[in-house]
């Protein structure tokens, strides 16, 4: 894998947000960095009383180590940080797996992990303060984010500059969680870039004792340029069975937005996701979200989400205000 790829997939660069690690050591095939982020603002809940809030914080170490013949190890561990309460519950486990990586013959990861399935999925979750949220309804235990005891594989084929087809596969075995039974799992993920352009498939299914039948969901997703840099558009279907809940779903996330020279960006984003079986709207949502880079490290972000009206909860329109620290 070329250096500055595996540096990517070191630092943790996903769909899901800005990574940022400081190297602390380098020497012979070896390395050593430290990274994560601090978000805190203020907003409004569902209640709308205004409180002091936090996006998502965490901190991360990351290790690469030359194995020779063409074969790199890594290692990453990631916590989420409780950065409003003080307490037993300071941290959390976010990421921690061990993956291998070679030119010729891809990469594979054990661990919990961003999943493939999120490799398409995610294309639209950009945005610090209201992003996708139907990916992480039950992710850790259906692979659809971040995914818990997760054996992945990935190889990217480029055919020419310009054109690479990506393929993707994870497994993940058997567990109970929450009063829940899960199979055995597995997913796959299709998609091929070209000229800026992306378009993605991710088929994922495997046994819950909701009425001994499969959580099964398959997802189709196209997106253009880059988040941050001139315009971005992205969309996203998913259709669920048993994936969204005891019921089957359509969901669906789009994106647009637009940088300016300046870093300064804006986006606009809808989310929506159906009860199929009741025929049921359970969130109807929009934002209006601006974000601006006053350093490399230190990111301002304003949003405000207007609920567009479901069938399950009263009208909630959240605003948020606030500041991103990359450590």
């Amino acid at each position: 894998m070329k250096k500055t790829l595996l540096a990517s997939v070191i630092a943790g660069v996903t769909f899901a947000g800005q990574s940022f690690a400081v190297e602390l050591y380098n020497n012979d095939g070896s390395t050593f960095s430290v990274g994560g982020h601090i978000s805190m603002g203020v907003g409004n809940d569902a209640d709308d009383d205004v409180k002091v809030q936090s996006v998502s914080p965490r901190i991360n170490i990351n290790a690469t180590q030359d194995i020779g013949s063409g074969f790199t190890v890594d290692a990453k561990a990631e916590w989420g940080l409780n950065t409003l309460e003080g307490g037993d519950n300071s941290f959390s486990t976010r990421l921690g797996y061990i993956g291998i990586t070679h030119d010729m013959w891809g990469r594979a990861v054990a661990g919990t992990q961003w999943s493939p399935y999120y490799d398409v999925a995610g294309v639209a979750d950009m945005p610090i303060a209201f992003a996708n949220d139907f990916l992480y309804t039950n992710h850790y235990n259906l692979g659809s984010a971040r995914a818990e005891r997760m054996l992945s594989y990935r190889k990217t084929f480029m055919m020419g500059d310009n054109f690479g087809l990506n393929l993707g596969a994870g497994w993940q075995g058997k567990n109970s969680d929450g009063g829940l039974d899960y199979g055995n799992r597995g997913q796959i993920a299709l998609s091929a870039d070209f000229a800026g352009v992306s378009v993605g498939y991710a088929f994922n299914t495997g046994a819950v004792s909701y009425d001994n039948d499969d959580a099964m969901a398959n997802v189709l997703s196209a997106k253009f340029g880059s988040y941050g840099d001139g315009l971005y558009l992205a969309a996203v279907y998913e259709m669920g069975q048993q994936f969204q809940g005891n019921f089957d779903s359509t969901a669906i996330e789009a994106i647009a937005a637009f940088a300016l020279a300046n870093s300064l960006n804006f986006s606009l984003n809808y989310e929506s996701v159906e009860d199929d079986d009741s025929n049921e709207t359970l969130l109807s949502q929009m934002a209006l979200q601006v974000e601006y880079n006053f350093t490399p490290k230190f990111i301002g972000y304003a949003g405000y989400e207007i609920d567009l009206g479901d069938d399950v909860s009263s009208d909630d329109n959240l605003y948020a205000l606030g500041v991103r620290y990359l450590l």
